[in-house]
């Protein structure tokens, strides 16, 4: 893992980091996947199901949506390309010998700097991917304003999974760049 000597340890090392990047970019991509599904499912102008016109989203939810998708998959596109970066750097470093495909000599301090930027690249993409699932809400259920109890309670369990899930995998990153 180190750019240092060859002996043991650092094979399995590398082995680990590209599995990590390898599972990062897959998870980015059903990401970037919830992005396109939800600037498909709302248009501006729709009804909202909570009947009272005054509850329908306006183009300023529908324009934040949009603004947030944007944002959400470039922050997206960000973490998987440095991953992706990353796994061609050790693929790179490797010799021809595809048996040695693990054992890559990198620097560990740009391979962890690398792996923290795609790492905070998803977490940003998540914050804005569920700013843009709110306006969705929103735009379907009823502005929360309304206080509507269905648009209310969608976007309070949305709000309370994802940060959850969030706060684990960021102390879980925590976890492993200080052990």
């Amino acid at each position: 893992m180190s750019g240092g000597g060859g002996g043991g340890g650092g094979g399995g090392m590398t082995s680990v980091h590209v599995t990590a990047l390898d599972g990062l970019v897959n998870v980015n991509s059903l990401f970037t996947i919830a992005v396109f599904v939800g600037v498909s499912i709302a248009s501006p102008g729709q009804r909202s199901l909570e009947g009272r016109s005054t509850c329908d989203a306006g183009p300023d939810v529908a324009r934040n949506l949009l603004v947030f998708e944007v944002v959400s998959f470039s922050f997206f596109l960000f973490s998987s390309l440095v991953a992706q970066g990353l796994k061609l750097a050790i693929n790179l470093l490797n010799s021809n010998d595809v048996d040695e495909a693990f054992r890559a000599h990198i620097n560990a301090r740009v391979l962890r700097l690398g792996m923290l930027a795609s790492a905070v690249g998803s977490v940003m993409g998540c914050l804005f991917l569920l700013l843009s699932m709110v306006d969705v809400i929103q735009i379907r259920l009823g502005l929360l304003s309304c206080g509507s109890q269905s648009t209310v309670r969608a976007v309070a369990t949305l709000v309370t999974l994802v940060c959850t899930a969030l706060a684990v995998y960021i102390a879980t990153i925590f976890y492993a760049f200080t052990h």
